[in-house]
C-alpha cells in the first residue's frame, strides 16, 4: 500500500517537473520574441530616423541652391507677399547718323533697306525713305524703319558695318524712350468701362423698358459709346505697336561736295555772278522807287513856281 502510494507521489512530482519545464520554455520562447520584436522595432525607429534626417539634409542643399540664401532661423513668422510685377512698357526711338562720301549715299541706303527686308516682315518693316543732292553738291538723306524690340539692338549693331565698306562712319547714335504703361492701363479701365455701359444700354433697348424718348437717348448713347470704344481701341493698339517695334530713324549726309571738277568752279562762279547782278538790280529799283517821287515833287513845285512868277525856264545874259 504504501509502495503504490510512492509510486503515485513520484508520478505527480514527474508530472508537475515536466509542467513546469514546458511552461519554462514556452516563456523564454515567449521572451525571446518579445526580444526580437523589441529589436526589430528598435532598428525599424532607427531607420526611420535616419531617413528623416537624411531627407532633411537633402533638403536643405536645395533650398539653398534654389534660393540662394540659407534657410531663415526664424522660421515662417513673416508671411510671403505675392504681389504681381508687371514690366513697363517703353516705347523706344533710336537714331543713328552715318557721314560717307555724297556717291555712295544711295547704295548705303539701299544696303540697309535690304538688311531690314532680310529679316522678315514679322521683324522689320520699311516706313521711308528719301535721298537729295546732285552731284557736285551736298547729298544727303534718311531712312525710317521700324524694328522688333527684342532686336533692335542686334539690328544697331549690323549698320556700321555695311556703311564701313562703303567708306561711311557712324558719327550719331542716340536712344529715346517713352514710358506708356500708365497710358496703356488708363485706357484699357476706360475701354472696360465703355464696354460695360454699352452693354447696360443694350439691355435696356432689348427689353424696351422706357418711354420712346429713352430709347432714341438710349440709341444715341449706344452709338457714341461705341464711337468711344473703337477710339479708345485704336490708341491701344497703336501704343502696343509701339512697344513692340521700336522706330529706327537713320539719316545719311555728305561733308564736302560729291565731286570737284573743271566745270563746278565755272557753275560756281556763274552762279555767284548772278547773285551780284540780282543785288544790283535790286539796289537800283529801291534807289529807282525813292528818286522817281521825289524828283517828281521838285519838278513839279518849279514848274508851279514859274507859272505864277512869269519867269522862264531859261534866263539869257
Amino acid at each position: 500500500m504504501r509502495q503504490n502510494t510512492m509510486r503515485g507521489t513520484g508520478r505527480g512530482f514527474r508530472i508537475g517537473l515536466m509542467a513546469m519545464l514546458a511552461a519554462g520554455t514556452m516563456l523564454s520562447a515567449c521572451s525571446q520574441s518579445s526580444d526580437e520584436m523589441a529589436a526589430e522595432e528598435a532598428v525599424a525607429d532607427t531607420a526611420y530616423e535616419g531617413t528623416e534626417a537624411a531627407a532633411e539634409m537633402a533638403e536643405a542643399p536645395a533650398d539653398t541652391a534654389t534660393t540662394g540664401k540659407v534657410a531663415n532661423p526664424i522660421g515662417k513668422q513673416i508671411p510671403d507677399l505675392d504681389i504681381p510685377l508687371s514690366i513697363p512698357k517703353i516705347a523706344y526711338v533710336y537714331h543713328y547718323g552715318f557721314s560717307l562720301p555724297g556717291d555712295n549715299i544711295a547704295k548705303l541706303q539701299q544696303e540697309h533697306a535690304d538688311l531690314c527686308e532680310s529679316q522678315g516682315p514679322y521683324s522689320c518693316r520699311i516706313l521711308s525713305m528719301d535721298h537729295s543732292g546732285e552731284e557736285g553738291d551736298y547729298a544727303s538723306g534718311s531712312l525710317q524703319l521700324a524694328v522688333a524690340s527684342d532686336k533692335a539692338r542686334a539690328f544697331g549693331g549690323l549698320l556700321a558695318g555695311e556703311a564701313e565698306m562703303l567708306d561711311g562712319e557712324q558719327v550719331t547714335h542716340s536712344i529715346e524712350g517713352e514710358d506708356l504703361s500708365k497710358q496703356i492701363v488708363d485706357t484699357e479701365a476706360r475701354l472696360r468701362a465703355r464696354t460695360v455701359l454699352r452693354d447696360r444700354l443694350l439691355e435696356v433697348l432689348k427689353t424696351r423698358k422706357g418711354s420712346v424718348a429713352e430709347l432714341v437717348e438710349a440709341e444715341r448713347s449706344v452709338a457714341q459709346v461705341n464711337q468711344e470704344i473703337d477710339q479708345a481701341r485704336s490708341w491701344v493698339e497703336e501704343m502696343k505697336g509701339r512697344v513692340a517695334f521700336t522706330r529706327v530713324n537713320i539719316t545719311y549726309e555728305s561733308g564736302t561736295p560729291v565731286a570737284s571738277d573743271f566745270v563746278s568752279p565755272i557753275k560756281g562762279a556763274v552762279d555767284s555772278l548772278g547773285s551780284i547782278l540780282g543785288f544790283v538790280f535790286a539796289t537800283l529799283i529801291m534807289l529807282a522807287a525813292v528818286l522817281l517821287p521825289v524828283g517828281g515833287l521838285i519838278w513839279g513845285g518849279r514848274a508851279i513856281n514859274r507859272r505864277f512868277t512869269g519867269k522862264p525856264a531859261h534866263t539869257e545874259t
